[in-house]
Parts: C-alpha cells; structure tokens; sequence
C-alpha cells in the first residue's frame, strides 16, 4: 500500500504558539498566508485535523478559491479535497460546519469510541483504528482511498503524532511576527519522544516571505 505524502501546515507566533487562550480563534496569519493555505488545500487530495480542532475553531476545511475548485474539477478531481478528522472518544457535535460543506468525509475513531463516532454515519465514513489512533494504519486506509496528498492542518496532538511516529514528510511553518506570551496557550507540539532526540536536525528546504509572514518549508526524514 502507497502511503500520502503528509504535510503539516501550522501558523505559530514567534514565541511557538498556534492560539492564544481565548475562546476565540486567534488570528496569526495574514491575507497572502491564507492564500497560500488555500494553494495548498487546493493540491491536496484530502485535508485533517483533529476533534480538539472541530470543536474549538468550528473549521469548514474548503477551497476557497473558485478557480482553484475549478482547476481541480477540470482535472477530473473532486471539487473539494476529502475531509478527515480523528477523534479517540467519538464524541463531536453533528451541528459543526465541518459537516456541512464540501465534499466527502471521513472519521477516524478507536475502537471504544466507534460506537460514538457512528451516531456520524449518515455524514461521513467512520474507521475505527484500534484500541488506539494508529497513524500509520490511517495513512495505509487513505492510500487504498487512492489519497496521494494529505495536509494535516492540526491541533498539536495531530502534529505531535505524526512527528512522533516519523510519519511526517514535510512541515510547513508560517512564523507570525508576534509574541502570546500566555503560559496555557496552546503550542505548535507537545511533549513526546522524536525520532533522533533533540540532536536531530531538520532539512530547510525553503524560506519565504508573505508580507510580513515568514514560511519555513522543512523536511524532517531527509
């Protein structure tokens, strides 16, 4: 089984937060990053993000662009990229937007929490993965999904997964030019053991400049 090529897309302040720890969402990201989000949903060929992520930001997960949607139906792909989101406990709220729009989607769950997830059948596809989230079995059900391309766009239990498991092909960072400051506000990752420690060093593949965003593109199995 071909496994996606996983991109992780997160926006960070300098000081390595993703939100401040309001109940809002806190933007970090200016008008030309939001673009250039949207260049990356639109080649990608499914989209994920976290249940933390559904229930806090309340994401639709769409291609903005209509010549992007365009571009993408002209290519005999689906309008939208395939939504998928993981969840452990099953438990997420049928009224979210996530559902709502778009094209296809997908839940991932653990096997205590499939019952749960499967009050969501008749809105998306519910794959239980074992007594735990297993990311590399999801990865091997989205390739015989025919899924090549997968941005992962968060929260930092998703990312942190991915890193921890060396699942991660590329990471795309949008560094913002300001300081959170908050000791509870939520990080880029959490705590976890990487692969090759702290020693390990990341390829930097590209930097570049979005108004006064900066983007790192790293690539860390190189």
């Amino acid at each position: 089984m071909t496994r996606p090529y996983v991109l992780l897309s997160v926006a960070v302040s300098v000081d390595g937060h993703i939100d401040d720890d309001g109940t809002e969402r806190f933007p970090l990201s200016n008008a030309e990053d939001f673009d250039h989000v949207d260049r990356v949903r639109a080649e990608s060929d499914a989209i994920l993000v976290g249940a933390a992520t559904v229930r806090r930001d309340n994401p639709r997960l769409l291609v903005n662009s209509p010549e992007r949607r365009a571009g993408r139906v002209g290519a005999g792909r689906p309008e939208f990229p395939l939504k998928v989101v993981v969840t452990g406990s099953g438990e997420l709220d049928r009224d979210r937007a996530f559902w709502h729009c778009g094209g296809d989607k997908v839940v991932y769950t653990t096997d205590s929490g499939h019952r749960t997830a499967s009050a969501l059948a008749d809105l998306a596809d519910v794959v239980p993965l074992g007594p735990s989230v297993d990311f590399g079995a999801l990865l091997d059900d989205l390739g015989g999904r025919g899924v090549g391309r997968l941005m992962v766009e968060g929260g930092s239990a998703i990312h942190t997964g991915f890193l921890s498991a060396g699942l991660a092909d590329e990471i795309r960072m949008a560094v913002a030019p300001m300081l959170i400051g908050q000791a509870t506000a939520p990080r880029f990752l959490q705590p976890a053991g990487f692969p090759g420690g702290p020693a390990r060093r990341f390829h930097l593949e590209e930097v570049a400049r979005l108004g006064d965003v900066a983007v790192l593109r790293y690539f860390p199995k190189r």
